[in-house]
């Protein structure tokens, strides 16, 4: 049955997670709180202890939501305009606690009435119910829900309307044939989304210090360098999950980030934690067939990862300093898998390479952001009067990534290595053209990814670093 009415008398409640907003404002609470100091960790367990309620209050007291950075689900949203405009009374009846609650209902200005989790009675399921019945009466009101939560409730309800259903909601209403509001599943492409697959390629860094030692034919060190890439990959795709619940508000404010699978409400915050479960059992699974020194290094990849993502990307230069650190970590890490030694040269060189990478990223972010002078981007520690100053260092950072490239090929140890020298010169021009090109991109407004994303698509740059990448190993093969 069709859960408008003409008989205006019978109120419309409405659930508010999962149904009115395709998200959970107890998770979305919690990372706001761990953002806010991760200390906060600890008192989870000791909140929850004391029940729902208790917790959500908890939560509630220590951070503030912006309802306007919200995933709403339109199609109810003007559903419920509608009836408002024909005169009908709509209530939003929530289990999130009753500080959340209010401020949602303020911004929306749609709400009659506000039912929502006030002190240790947590307003779900049967006290829902209840609360609903004591008010309008038993089948005295329609319900909008979502999940087996609301089960009790439809049961109570006049008509219902099941928004997005769970399974178990989902069963209730092909048994009842109740009105269906469905919501796009989730298929491959939103979970290769999630994963950020394309940003494994970053990892292809980790078959760098074999190919420069010319054991690119041994297959103990191939199978090595790809046990380190499954390993990395997935410890990075967890911390990628990690980082998307952290920046869910801002990601929503952002022109493109808002369509990410969690800003977008295509997937939920514990199935991304089930994700990153199976993620980081796949990673340490792997690294278990590599030597210690390669955990190590995945170890102290994860603590900065995460440091990064809670504090140090809000922190100026900090963060891209990490970032270029970062990738030189993926060099250690192979070198640990494969057990070859590194060189001075080749860290000087990444550090340079992707620091001018890097703050070609925040140069992006600055130029696109439309602030005015003064004001930060959201959730960084840039100004939009920084950008010539970010410009001028990127632009010598390449040049200084260069000029290592340059003496190194000019050192005793290439011509240890390669006969003739000469062969790999052309990696210092590659360089020089790669960088400047993404510098001059992004001063046309012409670069809109991440500038590494960029290279790796761009045809151009392909056959530059794939030209380079022949006469590496043709220098290598005449030795």
């Amino acid at each position: 049955m069709d859960i408008r009415s003409q008989n205006k008398a019978i109120p419309l409640a409405v659930d508010l997670d999962g149904t009115l907003i395709a998200g959970d404002l107890l998770w979305e609470g919690l990372f706001l709180l761990l953002r806010k100091n991760p200390l906060f960790l600890f008192m989870v367990p000791v909140w929850l202890l004391k029940g729902p309620a208790r917790l959500k209050q908890a939560i509630a007291a220590h951070v503030d939501i912006d309802p306007a950075a919200l995933a709403y689900r339109e199609e109810l949203l003007q559903r419920l305009r509608r009836e408002r405009e024909n005169g009908r009374s709509v209530v939003l009846a929530t289990g999130s606690p009753r500080k959340f609650a209010d401020a949602v209902a303020a911004y929306l200005g749609l709400f009659d009435a506000v039912m929502a989790t006030d002190g240790l009675e947590n307003m779900t399921s049967a006290r829902k119910r209840a609360a609903l019945v004591a008010a309008y009466g038993d089948g005295g009101f329609d319900y909008a829900g979502n999940s087996r939560h609301d089960l009790a409730v439809f049961e109570a309800a006049r008509t219902t309307l099941v928004v997005a259903p769970d399974r178990h909601a989902a069963r209730w209403q092909a048994e009842h044939g109740c009105e269906l509001m469905e919501h796009p599943k989730a298929d491959l492409r939103v979970i290769l989304k999630m994963l950020r697959a394309h940003q494994w390629l970053k990892n292809s860094l980790i078959a760098v210090p074999m190919v420069l030692a010319h054991q690119y034919l041994d297959e103990r060190m191939l199978l090595e360098c790809l046990l380190a890439f499954v390993s990395f990959s997935a410890a990075a795709s967890a911390i990628y999950i990690l980082n998307d619940f952290f920046d869910l508000a801002l990601d929503r404010r952002h022109q493109s980030k808002r369509n990410r699978p969690f800003a977008s409400g295509m997937l939920s915050i514990p199935f991304g934690l089930g994700a990153m479960t199976v993620l980081l059992a796949v990673s340490i699974i792997a690294a278990c067939f590599l030597p210690v020194a390669f955990a190590a290094v995945l170890v102290v990849y994860l603590i900065i990862t995460t440091a990064y993502s809670l504090v140090v990307k809000r922190m100026l230069l900090v963060d891209v300093l990490t970032l270029a650190g970062l990738y030189t970590i993926r060099i250690l890490a192979g070198a640990a898998a494969t057990e070859v030694d590194v060189s001075f040269w080749l860290l000087a060189f990444s550090i340079f390479f992707f620091l001018s990478l890097a703050l070609v990223k925040r140069y992006v972010e600055l130029r696109t952001s439309g602030l005015e002078p003064g004001e930060r981007i959201a959730g960084r520690g840039y100004r939009t009067e920084d950008q010539e100053v970010i410009a001028q260092a990127g632009m010598a950072s390449a040049f200084s990534s260069a000029l290592v490239l340059a003496l190194y090929i000019d050192s005793a140890a290439v011509r240890e290595l390669y006969p003739m020298p000469w062969m790999v010169w052309p990696l210092a021009p590659i360089v020089l053209y790669l960088t400047m090109r993404v510098w001059i991109l992004a001063r046309r407004d012409e670069l809109h990814d991440d500038p590494v994303v960029f290279i790796i698509r761009d045809w151009r740059s392909q056959l530059v670093v794939a030209v380079g990448a022949v006469m590496l190993v043709l220098a290598g093969v005449m030795a």
